[in-house]
């Protein structure tokens, strides 16, 4: 798969397992096409017409509806970890699907009003919030180690598509003089949401969820279905019972309460998921994703539409987010996040740059502005894009796993809210010199590689159990992949021993 080997000494069947990774990876269809869907509809006049919005004076409004979204998905967010402990992971995505964006979508189709669109996309939030946050938890508790990464930075493969159906599909109704201009792409949802509840239905639950609940004999089936092993199987068994084992050293240790979360070497790991997570949003990616086409359309004169521009800019998010899945598992995250910061950080500032050095001259600075908005999105769309939900998805231990991660994806949809609503009075307040935000985004990339060194421990091969180990006896994070290299000198040594492993051994061995 993408190049990347499975170990020699693993004899079970990965493709169940990596099918139902990728299929649950389709959750991140509704986060990128309802974002990718506002970008457009709030430049369609006849969107603007029918809901009595003046694009030049209205910018409260329209920083409203574009950012209440991020309002819900941050409440979703923070409702997720409960939500998926009290129904699982398999039937949380399921029933947030179902009812909450269901009915948001279906509050927008039918809005006539300012309100109930409103009301609408705050419902839509509230799903997506819960989804963003069940579908990365479900494919870590579920896949292999050695191909881990990959699978579940295919959700952000699956946003950037969503976001590029976005733009065709309003690219293709935008010139409608009837409600279908904005209609149309919203009711495409209810399609998203039939085929992600009805897969969904299909699958297994997590062994680790089923653990943790004490149904320890469907945890075995679990695995024996995603691995393709008998279940008397030893090397199924001995995933099984690694799980088992280190689920009761957790419970040992206290209990499961968001203050645990804030404890020890987990509460190291839930702040560095928050601020991975907040920084994934303030490097500037949606900066182009809400408002690139509004933008361009204002900016970057000389060049086709901005309807073409954004199009451009989605094709590129997808198409570049293959080459990240491939590092992710083949170079590891650190090396992949560090890339992506000083790349962003670099391409950020030379367009801040172009645009202050060039602002009343005969050259026309537009074609190398977006030449280099473009390579910015390629280092986003490869490096921290995918990684961060990887990085976030596989730190935290069984126990408070659900509420962490409700944690940290809530601090990016806060950031996301917050900077979809200060843009449109940011870029007013840096009239005419709009380029100049650019400084800010970039400076946030320079911000996330010092980050990265310093806090981003490598966990590229590691079961989640032997992350959690990793944590708890390495303090340093650019220290671990040296840490990382003499856990699994000192497993092949007990391995060829003959004996029984020492106890610090037994949690490395293969998930």
């Amino acid at each position: 798969m993408l190049g990347i080997n499975k170990p020699e000494d693993d004899k079970t069947n990965p493709w169940p397992s990596i099918a139902v990774g990728l299929f649950a990876a389709f959750g991140g269809i509704l986060y990128g096409y309802d974002t990718g869907t506002i970008a457009g509809i709030q430049t369609m006049d006849y969107w603007l017409e029918e809901f009595n919005i003046d694009p030049d004076t209205d910018e409260g409004t329209i920083s409203l509806i574009v950012s209440i979204l991020s309002v819900g998905t941050f409440c979703g967010a923070l409702a997720a970890g409960y939500v998926a402990d009290l129904t699982g992971r398999k039937w949380g995505i399921i029933l947030s699907t179902m009812i909450s964006f269901n009915l948001g979508v279906a509050l927008q189709t039918a809005a006539t009003t300012q309100d109930v669109f409103i009301v609408g996309r705050l419902f839509a939030g509230i799903g997506v919030g819960l989804v963003s946050v069940q579908v990365p938890m479900f494919q870590s508790e579920t896949l292999p180690k050695w191909i881990r990464g990959a699978i579940v930075g295919c959700y952000q493969l699956a946003i950037t598509i969503g976001l590029l159906l976005a733009a065709c599909v309003n690219y293709a109704t935008q010139n409608r003089d009837d409600s279908g201009s904005y209609r149309i792409p919203i009711a495409v949802q209810f399609a998203w949401a039939l085929i992600l509840s009805g897969g969904m239905f299909f699958l297994p639950e997590t062994p680790r969820f089923l653990v943790k609940c004490g149904k320890d004999s469907k945890a075995l089936e679990s695995l024996a279905f995603l691995r393709r092993l008998p279940k008397d199987d030893p090397q199924l068994q001995a995933e099984l019972e690694e799980i088992q084992g280190n689920y009761e050293y957790e419970k040992s240790l206290g209990g499961a309460s968001y203050f645990e979360c804030f404890r020890g070497t987990t509460g190291k790991r839930t702040l560095t998921g928050i601020t991975l997570q907040s920084l994934q949003q303030l490097v500037g990616i949606n900066f182009i994703i809400y408002y690139g086409t509004s933008y361009f359309a204002e900016n970057i004169d000389q060049l086709p539409s901005a309807f073409i521009l954004q199009i451009i800019t989605n094709v590129i998010n997808t198409v570049m987010t293959f080459p990240g899945l491939y590092c992710i598992d083949r170079f590891g995250r650190r090396a992949v996040l560090l890339t992506g910061a000083i790349g962003m950080g670099t391409c950020q500032y030379i367009v801040a740059a172009i645009g202050v050095a060039t602002p009343n001259s005969a050259f026309n600075p537009a074609a190398a502005q977006f030449a280099f908005i473009t390579f910015y999105i390629s280092f986003f769309a490869s490096t921290f894009g995918p990684a961060a939900w990887v990085v976030t998805g596989e730190m935290f231990p069984l126990k408070v796993r659900a509420k962490c991660l409700s944690m940290t994806t809530a601090a990016n949809w806060f950031f996301n809210w917050l900077l979809s609503f200060i843009t449109p009075y940011l870029l007013g307040a840096l009239e005419p010199e709009q380029s100049n935000v650019f400084w800010i985004w970039g400076s946030f990339c320079w911000i996330a590689a010092v980050f990265t060194f310093s806090l981003i421990y490598e966990t590229k091969g590691l079961s989640l159990e032997q992350v959690n180990e990793l944590y708890e006896n390495e303090s340093k994070a650019w220290r671990s992949p040296g840490y990382r290299a003499s856990l699994r000198r000192f497993s092949s040594v007990a391995d060829n021993s003959g004996g029984e492993k020492p106890e610090k051994a037994q949690s490395i061995e293969a998930a």
